[in-house]
């Protein structure tokens, strides 16, 4: 089974106490816009799709048994100020969330837990991995972040998402095409303009609208396609395995 909450308590107690290590893997974003033509929650159904490819491709693997936690869909997003739909949670709210999380599992034994993220404003970022400090050193974890900004991650994905033009652009838009496509409004998709401004060199203060992204959107999502979006959610996968397997030999 893939899904943590699926398992009975029973169940629960086998995987502990199973001959292969268990690694769970959470998914993280954000409820924001993405545009005129994608989806509030781009960012948990992105982090989502890749646990669940990942937990798919491990199944019948002999070292470790992956299952899925309940994603946590909300995070910092001041960048989405000014536009309809953005859920916004503190700092300390998403940190102490985590840590919570975090603690009741590793006091259970589950020791290994994999934050997957796809919400890259830079205060979230930072909560995120102060979270994994906070688990490792507090409660001995075996914690980590797949922080795919980092430049070894990041090299290894589109040109449009190394070029910080990803927010609902071409990236994200194609992964939803190829996740779930009724949630992308498609005629529109293909009229919207290029945005050249890249969250790359965005100022931790700064917001959508300052930044000149008019429709919370930013890159080339005409240009999206479900083709894309499978051949990266496949790349994204090979990065989650390898972290997985990475963590399950600490």
């Amino acid at each position: 089974m893939t899904y943590f909450a699926d398992l009975s308590s029973r169940q629960v107690a086998d995987v502990v106490n199973g001959p292969r290590v268990p690694v769970l893997l959470l998914p993280l974003g954000a409820v924001e816009p993405h545009g005129p033509h994608a989806p509030l929650g781009t960012d948990p159904l992105i982090s989502r799709g890749m646990c669940e490819r990942a937990a798919d491709r491990l199944a019948a693997d002999d070292d470790v048994h992956v299952l899925v936690l309940p994603e946590v869909p909300y995070g910092v997003t001041r960048f989405a100020a000014g536009f309809a739909g953005g859920v916004h949670i503190g700092e300390e709210t998403l940190h102490s969330l985590l840590v919570d999380i975090g603690s009741a599992l590793i006091g259970q034994r589950f020791r290994r837990i994999l934050l997957v993220n796809n919400h890259f404003e830079p205060a979230h970022l930072v909560t995120l991995r102060r979270a994994v400090e906070t688990l490792n050193f507090a409660y001995d974890g075996r914690v980590a972040l797949l922080d795919l900004v980092r430049r070894r991650h990041a090299e290894r994905l589109t040109e449009e998402f190394r070029s910080g033009e990803c927010h609902a652009g071409r990236y994200e838009t194609s992964l939803v095409l190829a996740d779930r496509p009724e949630l992308v409004d498609q005629p529109l998709m293909r009229t919207l303009p290029h945005v050249p401004v890249s969250l790359a060199s965005a100022p931790e203060d700064g917001g959508f609208l300052a930044m000149g992204m008019s429709d919370a959107y930013c890159g080339t999502p005409a240009e999206a396609t479900a083709a894309e979006g499978e051949q990266t959610f496949s790349t994204l996968t090979d990065l989650l395995v390898e972290a997985i397997r990475e963590l399950a030999r600490e």
